[in-house]
């Protein structure tokens, strides 16, 4: 088995490695079905946030207000910490779980198992990983594909991207970067490297740090 931590910033196009990693045949477990499965209705999860934010953050049929609990902690630093506090102790267990899954189905050497954590480097570093893949694009290219793409106005975009671990600081917690600043093809090429090199160090005889790809 290899554990593989992925992140990147809004709109570096972590999603689409993702799913090109997925087709290729890696197990992916993904922090945001997570976080959605750990508040559902009638979770402790759930219940600890209503506890803390009050329920306010509920809507009428008693599940979470995701838009409301997030105009609520956006602004608010100490008020997002303390929901990380919550979440980010369940998404865990539930990705722990979900990988112990995935290897208890699997045959050897097991498979590429890769958990697609958007606030890795905020929230858990390199966490146990074999290896943590960043994509990665200028935070220029970033703004430009959050307004085309999401309708954000640029001064949106700007403050949902200093809400997130800056560039620097997950470039330092990776092993291998993909750019993703080029075309879809680009991408396509970078992950088809980087499955290889994935696929390799399934092998028992790993010993070499993987490449780094920009």
């Amino acid at each position: 088995m290899l554990r593989v931590g992925l992140t990147g910033g809004i709109g570096s196009g972590k999603s689409e490695v993702a799913a090109r990693l997925t087709s290729r045949g890696a197990v992916l477990i993904d922090a945001d079905v997570a976080a959605r499965q750990v508040v559902v209705p009638g979770s402790p999860g759930l219940a600890q946030i209503v506890a803390a934010f009050g329920d306010d953050v509920l809507r009428p049929g008693g599940s979470l207000d995701r838009e409301r609990l997030g105009a609520i902690v956006f602004g608010d630093p100490g008020r997002r910490d303390q929901l990380n506090a919550i979440v980010h102790p369940l998404v865990r267990q539930w990705m722990d779980a979900a990988e112990r899954t995935a290897v208890q189905t699997a045959g050897t050497p097991g498979p590429v198992i890769v958990h697609d954590v958007p606030l890795l480097a905020e929230s858990r570093g390199k966490g146990g990983f074999d290896l943590v893949v960043v994509v990665d694009v200028p935070p220029e290219l970033q703004v430009d594909r959050l307004v085309r793409l999401r309708g954000m106005t640029p001064e949106q975009a700007r403050a949902r991207m200093a809400a997130q671990a800056s560039r620097e600081q997950r470039l330092a917690v990776a092993d291998v970067v993909i750019d993703n600043s080029g075309s879809l093809d680009d991408l396509d090429r970078r992950v088809t490297e980087v499955w290889a090199d994935l696929v390799h160090l399934l092998k028992p005889t790993r010993n070499v740090r993987p490449p780094t790809y920009s």
